[in-house]
Formats: C-alpha cells, structure tokens, sequence
C-alpha cells in the first residue's frame, strides 16, 4: 500500500495529453480520463474538457469516427449544463459540437441545432463576453455567416460579432480567417487577401498551437484561389 502515492503520482495528466492533441491517440486518451472522472456527474471541470476534446476528435479524427466523437461531445456538454449552466465553458462547447454536426452532416442536423447553437452562444456571451478572448463573439460571427438569410444569417451582424471578438485578441488566427471569409462573400479580395496574410503573420498561441497551425494552413490554400487583385 505504500506505493500507491507514487503510482497516483504517476498517472497520466489529461492536460498534458491535450497539449499534443495533433496525434490523435494522446487527445482520445486525455477524452477517456476526464470521461471516467466526468461520469459521477458532479465534476464541472473534467466534464466540459470532455466536450472540448470530443469536439478536437469529431474535427480531425479519421471520417468514420468523427459522428461518435461529436455525439459524445454533445453529451457532455448538455452534462456540463446540468452541473453549472452559470459559467460558459458547458454552452460553448455544448454549441460547438452541435455546430460540428450541423456542418458536417446534412441540411436536417443544421435545422435541428441551429436555434440551439445560437441561443447557447448567446448565454456564453452574456455570462462572460470576454472569455477564452470572446470566443462566443466569433462563433455568433460565424453562425451568422454559415446560416441562410432566411433562418436569420447575416453577413453584417457576422462582421460586427467577429470584429469584437478581434478586440479581445487583435492576432487570432481563426477570427481573422472568419472576417476573411465575410470578405470573400462580399467579393472584397483586397480585403480577403490582407487578412488572411494577417492570419499567416500571427504569432502562434501557446495554447492554441494547433488551431493557429490549422487555420494558417487553410489560410495559404485560400490565398492560392484568391484573385491577385
């Protein structure tokens, strides 16, 4: 029994695993620790970086493990919500796996989750505008770029969500390629092409790391389809 200390010392660090999440084995396992401390139901924590690391899986795991990540994730956001619905890690994140699944797979998941993304994302941003750098701001941008003007999409209430969301952090990679995006559809390639360098310049995150690294990737393969001018 003296031993015990020491192996529990030794166990593996699910945040630690989540830093390397670009090899797809270390982020399942870190999604497989905090699953067996989330399933008491009671651990706030370990509960929605569940969510956030079956949102990572169902993004960039191989195609036919994508949906079970993502349904996995949604579970453990709408638990999240059950324990706090008062912070907004559980409503991020719980939107975010929707959001992955409305994108993903069919014109159906995108109606059945699209009032639930907004409305989640809208809670987040009223408990905490600036949280993890106004990431609520930059998912309602997208929301309103990604949706139909019939279902309420809009490309200027796109633009003024991301737009704030640059102000919590002028260099974010994602909020840039976003607010290029917005500026392709509006055939503004000047623009489109200024920002997207942008993205390529930014300096990466310490812990963002790897969505920087994403979102420069797509960043260099839009520009190639950019018009020079």
């Amino acid at each position: 029994m003296a031993g015990l200390p020491g192996l529990a010392a030794q166990a593996p660090d699910p945040d630690a695993l989540y830093r390397q999440r670009e090899n797809i084995a270390a982020a399942k396992q870190a999604a497989d620790i905090w699953g067996g401390r989330a399933a008491a139901g009671t651990d706030f924590e370990s509960t929605w970086k569940l969510a956030r690391a079956c949102y990572w899986i169902g993004t960039h795991a191989p195609e036919a493990e994508r949906r079970a990540a993502l349904d996995r994730g949604l579970k453990a956001g709408e638990q999240a919500l059950k324990i706090n619905p008062n912070k907004p890690e559980g409503h991020f994140w719980l939107a975010a796996n929707m959001g992955a699944l409305a994108e993903s797979y069919g014109l159906w998941q995108g109606l059945k989750y699209r009032g639930r993304i907004k409305d989640e994302l809208e809670l987040a941003l009223k408990l905490d505008p600036g949280w993890q750098q106004g990431s609520a701001d930059r998912a309602l941008g997208r929301w309103y770029f990604r949706v139909p003007g019939l279902f309420g999409g809009s490309t200027k209430k796109a633009k003024e969500h991301l737009q704030r969301a640059l102000t919590y952090n002028p260099q974010s990679t994602v909020t840039l390629f976003f607010l290029a995006d917005v500026a392709i559809e509006e055939d503004r390639n000047a623009d489109a092409r200024a920002l997207l360098q942008r993205v390529l310049d930014a300096p990466e995150d310490p812990e963002w790391g790897p969505e920087d690294r994403d979102f420069k990737q797509q960043a260099r393969e839009k520009l190639k389809t950019l018009p020079s001018r």
